[in-house]
């Protein structure tokens, strides 16, 4: 039985985790702004991380903290070297060096840091999660018109996969950057909006609209995408279904 702790364990990925660890037998250690006895904000720090990491096999890095990620990262990173926590294990996304979101970019600078951290580490890519799909086809879909950006696909993967990866590797040795995880279909928006709308009863017109900038270049030629390791199993379909079902 190992001791790990999760940072954004109550968080989608992370609470996933944490369970798929605890059914393993593992002690697990929840690590969140609000969860006892370890509620820490990753940006400050203080006793009750150094308290979290020490005496730790691994810590799996969930934590997604929109406005200072890189602060808490490097936050973690020292708790980390002054505990010499064995194994650090993160998650970012696929794409990340190659298209030029704002989002992207610190999630490759975290790995940038993690990678020269000294710390022994493991990283996994994958491609977007179901949810978050989800939660912009919804926002998408609030007008009478979805507008949708041309010819761009998405690969979307199930959480709750992708948190058993984690959790297999967090009580694995550290192996570097790992083979890239990514959902089992690749699809265009359209049919993304045509599955939402379908499992919800909503009728919208859709509507394709080119963007300007690199961003949406990167996305247009697939650089979020790995269609050679469309590894996940769940569709997007079969999510809808299990969110919107009676």
């Amino acid at each position: 039985m190992s001791t790990i702790l999760v940072t954004g364990g109550t968080g989608t990925l992370g609470r996933p985790v944490c369970e798929r660890l605890r059914a393993d037998g593992h002690e697990v250690r929840v690590l969140s702004r609000h969860s006892t006895p370890y509620a820490v904000d990753l940006r400050r720090g203080g006793p009750l991380l150094d308290r979290a990491v020490d005496g730790v096999d691994a810590v799996v890095h969930c934590s997604n903290i929109l406005r200072g990620d890189k602060d808490a990262a490097r936050v973690l990173i020292d708790a980390a070297r002054r505990a010499r926590v064995p194994h650090l294990v993160y998650i970012s996304i696929v794409g990340v060096d190659r298209v030029p979101l704002g989002y992207y970019r610190t999630k490759y600078a975290v790995e940038r840091m993690i990678r020269a951290s000294g710390i022994p580490w493991t990283l996994l890519r994958t491609t977007q999660f179901h949810d978050l799909v989800l939660q912009l086809l919804q926002g998408l879909s609030k007008p009478p018109v979805m507008l949708l950006p041309k010819d761009v696909r998405d690969q979307p993967l199930e959480v709750t996969e992708a948190a058993a990866r984690l959790a297999e590797l967090a009580v694995r040795p550290p192996a570097g950057r790992v083979e890239d995880m990514g959902g089992p279909e690749i699809l265009a928006f359209t049919e993304l909006a045509h599955a939402y709308l379908k499992a919800t009863g909503r009728r919208r017109r859709l509507v394709e609209v080119p963007l300007p900038g690199r961003v949406y270049q990167g996305l247009r030629h697939g650089h979020h995408l790995a269609p050679e390791r469309a590894v996940g199993r769940t569709t997007f379909e079969e999510f809808l279904v299990r969110r919107f079902s009676p």
